[in-house]
Parts: C-alpha cells; sequence; structure tokens
C-alpha cells in the first residue's frame, strides 16, 4: 500500500495514457510537455445550499474553441454516497481528475473499515493536488466545485487551478461568476432556508439565464442533489425558452 507522500506524488497511467515524464524516457527529444491552454471546456457550474442538502448544476456542453463541439457531456460526477464533483475549464482534465477520485475511492473501499472519506476531505485533498501540480507548472486547467452532505452539514467548496479554495452558501464558475451568482445571493438573503425544490428552481433559472447571455452555454444541463439519502443526478433537462424579444435586445442583430 502507498504511503501518504507517494500517493500525493502518484501520476495514475488512466487508459494506458502515459505521463509527459513517462513519454519523455522513450522520446527523450520532445522534452517535458505541458497544456498551455484548454482544448475542450465547458462554462459554468453552480451550487447552492438549502435546508437538508446541496445542489449543484451545469450544461451539458463542450466547446472546441468557439464551436459548440459536443452537446451532450456530463460536467457533473459521483465521487460517493455523500459527495459530487463539478468542474468548468478543459474537459479531458476534469475526466483525469473523475478517474482519479474513483481510484481513490476504489483503494478506500478496499481497505474494507466502512470508513468513507468525507466531502470534506474529499474538498482538502483536491485543494492541495491542484496546488500541487501549478507548482509543478502543469496545472490542471479547471474550477472545480465540490458538493457534499454527511452527519446533518452541507458542504459547498470551490478550487481553482491554482488551488485556491474557499466555502460559500452559493458558488458559480465561470461566466456565472458574474451573471448567476448576484441570483443566487439575491434569493438567499430573500430566503435563506429554502427547501430542495426552490433550490433546484433557482438554480435552472440561473442557467436559462446563462444559456441568454453565455455564447458557451447550452439549453441542456443535469442538476445533482446531496442530501441525507444520498447523492441524485438527473441529466438531459431543458428549459423552456422565448426568443421572441431577441430583436430588441442591442447588438443581436
Amino acid at each position: 500500500m502507498m504511503s501518504r507522500e507517494d500517493f500525493m506524488s502518484f501520476e495514475p497511467n488512466i487508459g494506458g495514457k502515459m505521463s509527459a515524464e513517462h513519454h519523455q524516457l522513450s522520446r527523450p527529444e520532445l522534452g517535458v510537455t505541458r497544456t498551455m491552454q484548454p482544448l475542450v471546456t465547458g462554462t459554468s457550474v453552480l451550487g447552492v445550499k438549502f435546508n437538508g442538502g446541496v445542489a449543484i448544476a451545469a450544461d451539458m456542453l463542450g466547446s472546441y474553441g468557439s464551436l459548440a463541439r459536443f452537446p451532450g457531456i456530463s460536467r457533473i460526477s459521483k465521487v460517493n454516497n455523500e459527495t459530487v464533483i463539478g468542474a468548468s475549464g478543459d474537459y479531458a482534465d476534469f475526466q483525469f481528475l473523475s478517474e482519479f477520485l474513483e481510484m481513490m475511492m476504489i483503494e478506500n473501499d478496499v481497505i474494507g473499515d466502512g470508513y468513507s472519506l468525507s466531502p470534506a476531505s474529499i474538498l482538502s485533498w483536491i485543494t492541495r493536488y491542484m496546488y500541487q501540480r501549478r507548482s509543478k507548472f502543469n496545472p490542471l486547467w479547471n474550477t472545480v466545485v465540490v458538493a457534499g452532505f454527511k452527519k446533518g452539514k452541507s458542504l459547498l467548496g470551490y478550487v481553482d487551478k491554482l488551488g485556491t479554495a474557499y466555502q460559500e452558501n452559493s458558488i458559480a464558475t465561470g461566466y456565472g461568476a458574474y451573471i448567476a451568482r448576484p441570483l443566487l445571493r439575491d434569493a438567499l438573503e430573500k430566503n435563506g432556508n429554502m427547501s430542495q425544490a426552490e433550490a433546484v428552481k433557482l438554480l435552472m433559472d440561473c442557467l436559462k439565464v446563462l444559456y441568454y447571455r453565455d455564447a458557451r452555454s447550452l439549453n441542456k444541463f443535469e442538476v445533482a442533489v446531496v442530501n441525507e439519502t444520498g447523492v441524485s443526478i438527473e441529466s438531459g433537462m431543458t428549459n423552456e425558452t422565448n426568443w421572441d424579444i431577441a430583436h430588441m435586445v442591442k447588438g443581436y442583430e
């Protein structure tokens, strides 16, 4: 079994792909390579706490630059029965992080001591891993939202590619930090004890606003809810939209 130090420096060989360091051993003329900018990306992830749990939501578009290339990808991943993550930014890096976390959960299950990693532990690990990667000048190009519920307590956390992290009652990444976050804060100020149904509706309304205003968004999304019963993820949802007033928006035509 790996020590903590070994695990923190471990780079898994997921799907038979070699890391840049391993590849250098076989092709030294290539040198060590680093991702300089994301390729296929996802936009905003939204999250909000409610009475008895937490909900996050994200659209399902993968953009190849400005091209809406993949209109059905999932950017929300279940980690265990108490935690989910969602991510903006590079989709390949999100897949890597999700599979890395899956390996951690399998290792935890193999130990079989009846203990599962808490949402706070997972948030802490992601924070330190993102900081480790940026310190090696090889960051994961993601902003990650961690949502969880354990022993009657909700957790909603944010981690960016530099390892900067915080916890809040509402979170929005990407363009949503400018457009949706004020709506989330306003709703919590008016109703800080909202129900699950109210929280999900709030996220859906914010996603509709982002669909109208964010060129990298899509009217197809998924919502994850974490409460005392566990994790549930609903995919392929859509909002009813109305573009009748589009001609009244300056610059639209």
